[in-house]
Protein backbone atom coordinates (compact mmCIF):
# COMPACT_ATOMS: atom_id res chain seq x y z
CA UNK A 1 0.00 0.00 0.00
CA UNK A 2 1.45 3.56 -1.01
CA UNK A 3 2.39 6.01 1.56
CA UNK A 4 -1.15 7.86 0.59
CA UNK A 5 -3.50 5.52 0.98
CA UNK A 6 -1.92 4.36 4.85
CA UNK A 7 -1.89 7.45 5.76
CA UNK A 8 -5.46 8.12 4.89
CA UNK A 9 -6.30 4.46 6.46
CA UNK A 10 -4.15 5.48 9.92
CA UNK A 11 -5.96 8.65 10.21
CA UNK A 12 -9.51 7.60 9.76
CA UNK A 13 -8.50 4.82 12.06
CA UNK A 14 -7.29 6.97 14.37
CA UNK A 15 -10.10 9.28 14.39
CA UNK A 16 -12.58 7.08 15.16
CA UNK A 17 -10.48 5.40 18.09
CA UNK A 18 -9.48 8.96 19.57
CA UNK A 19 -12.70 10.26 18.93
CA UNK A 20 -14.84 7.41 20.36
CA UNK A 21 -11.91 6.32 23.11
CA UNK A 22 -9.97 9.25 24.19
CA UNK A 23 -6.64 9.94 22.60
CA UNK A 24 -5.06 8.28 25.98
CA UNK A 25 -6.88 5.16 26.01
CA UNK A 26 -5.60 4.22 22.48
CA UNK A 27 -2.13 3.15 21.65
CA UNK A 28 -0.17 2.78 18.26
CA UNK A 29 -1.02 -0.75 18.26
CA UNK A 30 -4.88 -0.29 18.54
CA UNK A 31 -4.66 2.12 15.41
CA UNK A 32 -1.96 -0.49 13.76
CA UNK A 33 -4.82 -2.92 13.94
CA UNK A 34 -8.04 -0.71 13.37
CA UNK A 35 -6.20 0.78 10.15
CA UNK A 36 -3.89 -2.16 8.97
CA UNK A 37 -0.88 -0.71 8.25
CA UNK A 38 1.96 -1.78 9.87
CA UNK A 39 3.50 -0.46 12.94
CA UNK A 40 6.38 -0.14 11.48
CA UNK A 41 4.74 2.10 8.64
CA UNK A 42 2.57 3.75 11.15
CA UNK A 43 5.93 5.10 12.64
CA UNK A 44 7.18 6.19 9.59
CA UNK A 45 4.13 8.16 8.97
CA UNK A 46 3.85 9.54 12.46
CA UNK A 47 7.30 9.11 14.28
CA UNK A 48 5.12 9.37 17.64
CA UNK A 49 1.46 9.56 18.95
CA UNK A 50 1.60 12.91 19.76
CA UNK A 51 1.99 13.33 15.81
CA UNK A 52 -0.49 11.24 15.10
CA UNK A 53 -3.03 13.07 17.15
CA UNK A 54 -1.90 16.59 16.01
CA UNK A 55 -2.69 14.77 12.02
CA UNK A 56 -5.94 14.01 12.95
CA UNK A 57 -7.19 17.24 14.92
CA UNK A 58 -6.06 18.83 11.71
CA UNK A 59 -7.43 16.15 9.41
CA UNK A 60 -10.85 16.77 11.57
CA UNK A 61 -10.65 20.35 11.38
CA UNK A 62 -10.74 20.84 7.57
CA UNK A 63 -13.42 18.41 7.57
CA UNK A 64 -15.56 20.17 10.69
CA UNK A 65 -15.00 24.07 9.52
CA UNK A 66 -16.23 23.00 5.91
CA UNK A 67 -19.24 20.90 6.83
CA UNK A 68 -20.47 23.85 8.82
CA UNK A 69 -19.30 26.26 6.17
CA UNK A 70 -21.40 24.02 4.00
CA UNK A 71 -24.42 24.47 5.78
CA UNK A 72 -24.34 28.03 6.97
CA UNK A 73 -23.64 28.87 3.44
CA UNK A 74 -27.08 27.50 2.41
CA UNK A 75 -28.51 30.71 3.89
CA UNK A 76 -29.05 33.92 2.01
CA UNK A 77 -28.85 36.30 4.95
CA UNK A 78 -26.20 37.39 6.47
CA UNK A 79 -27.93 37.50 10.34
CA UNK A 80 -29.69 34.23 9.38
CA UNK A 81 -26.31 32.66 8.63
CA UNK A 82 -25.06 33.17 12.23
CA UNK A 83 -28.00 31.44 13.57
CA UNK A 84 -27.67 28.53 11.38
CA UNK A 85 -24.52 28.55 12.88
CA UNK A 86 -26.28 26.67 15.65
CA UNK A 87 -29.13 25.02 13.82
CA UNK A 88 -25.80 22.96 12.70
CA UNK A 89 -24.50 22.51 15.81
CA UNK A 90 -27.65 20.99 17.15
CA UNK A 91 -27.93 18.23 13.78
CA UNK A 92 -24.01 17.38 14.77
CA UNK A 93 -24.76 16.87 18.65
CA UNK A 94 -27.61 14.65 17.68
CA UNK A 95 -25.02 11.99 15.52
CA UNK A 96 -25.06 8.85 17.17
CA UNK A 97 -21.12 9.56 17.65
CA UNK A 98 -21.31 12.64 19.00
CA UNK A 99 -18.50 12.65 21.68
CA UNK A 100 -18.27 16.39 22.47
CA UNK A 101 -15.31 18.75 21.08
CA UNK A 102 -12.79 16.83 19.55
CA UNK A 103 -10.33 19.76 20.15
CA UNK A 104 -11.59 20.08 23.92
CA UNK A 105 -11.67 16.68 24.76
CA UNK A 106 -7.51 16.23 23.30
CA UNK A 107 -7.03 19.28 25.19
CA UNK A 108 -8.38 18.25 28.78
CA UNK A 109 -6.15 15.12 27.62
CA UNK A 110 -2.86 16.21 26.76
CA UNK A 111 -3.14 20.41 26.58
CA UNK A 112 -0.68 20.83 29.93
CA UNK A 113 1.77 18.39 28.43
CA UNK A 114 1.73 18.24 24.70
CA UNK A 115 2.48 21.90 22.82
CA UNK A 116 1.73 20.57 19.46
CA UNK A 117 -1.74 19.79 20.52
CA UNK A 118 -2.54 22.77 22.38
CA UNK A 119 -1.53 24.64 19.48
CA UNK A 120 -3.58 22.55 17.20
CA UNK A 121 -6.73 23.00 19.69
CA UNK A 122 -5.54 27.20 19.40
CA UNK A 123 -5.71 26.81 15.63
CA UNK A 124 -9.16 25.04 15.54
CA UNK A 125 -10.57 27.71 18.13
CA UNK A 126 -9.06 30.94 16.23
CA UNK A 127 -10.14 29.50 12.93
CA UNK A 128 -13.82 29.60 14.15
CA UNK A 129 -13.65 33.01 16.04
CA UNK A 130 -12.30 34.03 12.15
CA UNK A 131 -15.59 32.62 10.74
CA UNK A 132 -18.04 34.02 13.34
CA UNK A 133 -15.88 37.00 12.71
CA UNK A 134 -17.13 36.70 8.79
CA UNK A 135 -20.35 35.86 9.45
CA UNK A 136 -20.73 38.97 11.73
CA UNK A 137 -18.83 41.60 9.54
CA UNK A 138 -21.05 40.40 6.68
CA UNK A 139 -24.12 41.03 8.72
CA UNK A 140 -23.26 44.63 9.14
CA UNK A 141 -22.91 43.98 13.11
CA UNK A 142 -20.14 45.05 15.60
CA UNK A 143 -17.05 43.28 15.49
CA UNK A 144 -17.54 42.68 19.31
CA UNK A 145 -20.44 40.07 18.66
CA UNK A 146 -17.69 37.62 17.34
CA UNK A 147 -16.56 36.66 21.23
CA UNK A 148 -20.08 36.26 22.43
CA UNK A 149 -20.83 33.75 19.87
CA UNK A 150 -18.18 31.84 20.31
CA UNK A 151 -18.72 31.50 23.57
CA UNK A 152 -22.26 30.86 23.08
CA UNK A 153 -21.46 28.02 20.57
CA UNK A 154 -18.56 26.98 22.69
CA UNK A 155 -20.47 26.30 25.42
CA UNK A 156 -23.32 24.38 23.61
CA UNK A 157 -20.77 22.00 22.21
CA UNK A 158 -18.80 21.57 26.27
CA UNK A 159 -22.87 21.44 27.55
CA UNK A 160 -24.16 18.84 24.83
CA UNK A 161 -20.70 16.79 25.32
CA UNK A 162 -21.40 15.94 28.58
CA UNK A 163 -25.23 16.01 28.29
CA UNK A 164 -25.06 14.20 25.22
CA UNK A 165 -28.45 16.50 24.53
CA UNK A 166 -28.81 18.79 21.87
CA UNK A 167 -30.92 21.27 23.70
CA UNK A 168 -27.56 23.56 24.24
CA UNK A 169 -27.47 24.40 20.77
CA UNK A 170 -31.36 25.91 21.07
CA UNK A 171 -30.51 27.65 23.71
CA UNK A 172 -27.46 29.07 22.34
CA UNK A 173 -29.37 29.70 19.11
CA UNK A 174 -31.95 32.09 21.38
CA UNK A 175 -29.36 33.31 23.48
CA UNK A 176 -27.62 34.61 19.55
CA UNK A 177 -31.30 35.95 18.63
CA UNK A 178 -30.85 38.49 21.85
CA UNK A 179 -27.55 39.36 21.13
CA UNK A 180 -28.48 40.39 17.46
CA UNK A 181 -31.27 41.82 18.63
CA UNK A 182 -29.50 43.80 20.65
CA UNK A 183 -26.79 44.45 17.94
CA UNK A 184 -28.93 45.88 15.74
Amino acid sequence: MDSAVARERALDAAERLFYGRGVRCVGMDDVRGASGVSLKRLYQLFPTKERLVEAYLERRDERWRGRLAEYVERHGEPERRILAVFDWLERWFGEPDFRGCAWINAYGELGATSPRVAAQVRAHKEALRKYLGTLVADAGLPAALTGRLLLLAEGAMVTAGVTRDTGPARDAREAARVLLRAAR
